[in-house]
């Protein structure tokens, strides 16, 4: 467990008054990493999120996607279109280190709340704010949701075979990547804060976090005259990697092989090859579904252990493809202690931790998600509201 007063941001207040995802998510690793997060939430109703099912899972009447995300924050609830609650925020605000927010753009200023205002309520203040598609431009109006901003950023075309419509990622990655790019950018002007004195305001947004996401493979489109990713025919995991990069069905599972030397790799496997394949290495992408054609057939003929037992020894660069009761019960991840259970809720719940270690030490919360405005007689008595 880690020792609250001896985390990287113990001391500082955050006010999260975001909802759904991304904010909620720059919000946890803030929390985590030693910072007090208090929720703002609308009365009765709360965070929309509570509601959000992953599947027909819940916790206490909330969804478990709630409960994952929101673990370890403070609830205070108020209805910011009520004059006194917005008072007591004001003052909340005036009190803080950082505050997060995710509304569509002009929400948070007709609320009164946006950077301009806080900043003279607060100079110190770090402002953080996400938004679908940047705060001004043709989408701005623009529902922000994860589904839809992968479909704009080009981000479909990457996954997948070459005959499948375009694959979304099954992960909200656009919510997850804004968060934690925010978090960044929070770090820094905080860091900043420290030197100057002065607060600052962090932006971005669900698309420009998905274009980074993609720096790698928009920077080879960008430069190579503006060719499209190529999807390998079958087993793509890669639309810009060679052979033999990719996913491939053993006897009894599947496996995926990484960046390596074709020739290497077939010479070990017994595979013939043509000439060129060895004298020229652009061939391996040139020709990358009949090589991978190749190595395909021959791993099919035999089981995952037997190709790994092959593979490892060689410095093959290659994994077995796990689902989660198989990782969940591998030593290599038993190891890490990324698991933890949070007491008090209406039953315990198991999640993750938080993903990295301060000091040799991982971040743990025993701490559950609050219930709406768990918290507010607390928090109003605390701070005067």
């Amino acid at each position: 467990m880690t020792d609250p007063d001896s985390a990287p941001l113990s001391g500082l207040l955050v006010v999260d008054l975001s909802q759904f995802l991304a904010g909620p998510y720059a919000a946890l690793r803030l929390m985590d990493l030693g910072a007090r997060v208090i929720k703002i939430e609308r009365p009765e109703t709360g965070d929309l999120t509570r509601s959000l099912y992953l599947t027909d899972t819940e916790i206490g009447g909330d969804s478990t996607l709630f409960h994952a995300i929101n673990r370890g924050k403070e609830s205070l609830a108020l209805d910011l279109k009520d004059p006194g609650d917005r008072a007591a925020l004001t003052r909340l605000i005036a009190r803080a280190d950082v505050l997060i927010q995710n509304f569509r753009p002009g929400v948070i200023e007709r609320l009164g709340f946006d950077w301009q205002t806080v900043r003279r309520i607060n100079p110190r203040l770090v402002y953080g704010s996400i938004s679908g598609y940047g705060e001004d431009g043709p989408w701005v109006d623009r529902p922000g949701q994860d589904l839809l901003a992968q479909a704009r950023s080009g981000l479909m075309w990457l996954s997948g075979d070459a005959s499948d419509a375009p694959v979304p990622m099954g992960l909200a990655v656009a919510d997850m990547f804004a968060g934690a790019t925010l978090v960044q950018g929070l770090l820094a002007a905080l860091v900043r804060r420290g030197v100057t004195g002065r607060g600052g305001l962090v932006q971005t947004s669900l698309l420009e976090a998905l274009v980074d996401l993609q720096f790698e493979v928009l920077t080879t489109h960008l430069n190579d005259g503006g060719r499209r990713p190529m999807r390998a025919a079958r087993g793509s995991a890669h639309a810009y990697l060679s052979a033999p990069y990719g996913v491939y069905r053993a006897a009894d599972g599947w496996l995926v092989i990484a960046m390596m030397p074709v020739p290497r790799l077939a010479d070990l496997m017994g595979l013939p090859l043509e000439e060129r394949w060895r004298d020229d290495p652009r061939t391996w992408f040139t020709d990358r579904d009949r090589i991978r054609s190749l190595i395909a057939a021959k791993i099919a003929q035999r089981p995952v252990a037997d190709w790994l037992a092959l593979f490892e020894p060689a410095d093959i660069w290659s994994a077995p493809v796990m689902d989660w009761p198989d990782l969940l019960t591998h030593p290599g991840f038993t190891g890490l202690g990324l698991l933890q259970d949070l007491r008090g809720a209406a039953r315990d719940v198991t999640t993750t931790a938080a993903p990295l270690r301060i000091d040799g030490v991982r971040p743990h919360c025993a701490t559950p998600s609050p219930r709406i405005g768990q918290h507010s007689a607390a928090i109003r008595a605390e701070f005067g509201l």
